[in-house]
C-alpha cells in the first residue's frame, strides 16, 4: 500500500461527526461479533453504512437506544435495563479480513488497559481524535506495543518499533511532518498509516456498503 494523507481529506467533509472526535480500531482475523465480545459490548441490531452508524449513534446519545428493532423485527438488546445504562456505543464490521469498530466521540480503542485484550493474539491498529485535537494511534502485535504516538507530535513516539530502521520513513511517506511544525495533515496521516499497517482501504463505498453490528461496550 501507497496510501498517503491526501488521500484520506475527504473523511471529515463526508462524515463531519467523525472528523470531529472519532475512534477507529481494526483488528485482524476476528469476527465482527469476537471484536464486539473483546469490547465487553452487547450486541445490538444491525445498520448498513456508516451513515447509518452515524444516525444510531446521535438516537444512542438522545437516548432513544431503546425499543430499537433488528432487521428481522424483534426486539435487539438495545433496550438497556438501568443497570447496565453506562455503556458506551461503538459498531462493528468486517472489512478485508479485519474486524473495524467504529466509535463517534468514542475512545476505548486507544485505552491502554483495553487494548491488549482487543488485539489479543494478532495484529491490531487503531488511531483517535477528540474534540480538542487530542490523538493518538497503537500498532500492537500479539500483545506487543510496536509503535505509539500521538499524530501531533510523530516525533514524539514509543513501542519496541518507535525508532526501528524505516518508521520515520514509513510515517514521512504517509504525511506526517517529523522536522517542521506543519500539521495541517496529521489525521488524514493516521488514516494513511493505518491503511499501509492493514492492507485495507477505507473510502466512502466501502464504508457505506458495509454491514455494521452495533453495540453498547462497558465503560471501564
Amino acid at each position: 500500500m501507497t496510501a498517503h494523507a491526501t488521500d484520506y481529506t475527504w473523511f471529515a467533509e463526508r462524515y463531519p461527526v467523525l472528523g470531529e472526535a472519532y475512534c477507529l480500531t481494526q483488528v485482524q482475523g476476528i469476527s465482527a461479533d469476537e471484536l464486539l465480545r473483546r469490547f465487553d459490548a452487547l450486541p445490538g441490531r444491525e445498520v448498513t453504512g456508516l451513515d447509518a452508524v452515524i444516525a444510531a449513534w446521535e438516537s444512542f446519545e438522545d437516548g432513544e437506544a431503546e425499543g430499537d428493532e433488528d432487521d428481522e423485527g424483534d426486539e435487539e438488546t438495545g433496550g438497556l435495563s438501568d443497570s447496565e445504562g453506562d455503556r458506551l456505543f461503538v459498531a462493528v464490521a468486517e472489512l478485508g479480513g479485519w474486524a473495524l469498530g467504529v466509535e463517534p466521540f468514542g475512545y476505548l480503542g486507544t485505552l491502554d488497559e483495553l487494548v491488549p485484550r482487543l488485539g489479543e493474539g494478532t495484529r491490531m491498529v487503531s488511531h483517535f481524535r477528540n474534540s480538542m485535537a487530542v490523538d493518538h494511534f497503537h500498532w500492537w502485535e500479539h500483545g506487543s506495543r510496536r509503535l505509539h504516538f500521538e499524530p501531533l507530535f510523530p516525533g514524539e513516539r514509543d513501542g519496541s518499533d518507535a525508532d526501528a530502521p524505516g518508521i520515520p520513513e514509513l510515517l514521512t511517506a504517509c504525511g506526517f511532518e517529523l522536522e517542521t511544525e506543519a500539521r495541517e495533515l496529521h489525521t488524514p496521516a493516521a488514516f494513511a498509516l493505518a491503511e499501509r499497517l492493514t492492507d485495507v482501504r477505507l473510502g466512502p463505498d466501502r464504508l457505506e456498503a458495509a454491514t455494521f453490528r452495533i453495540g453498547y461496550a462497558s465503560r471501564p
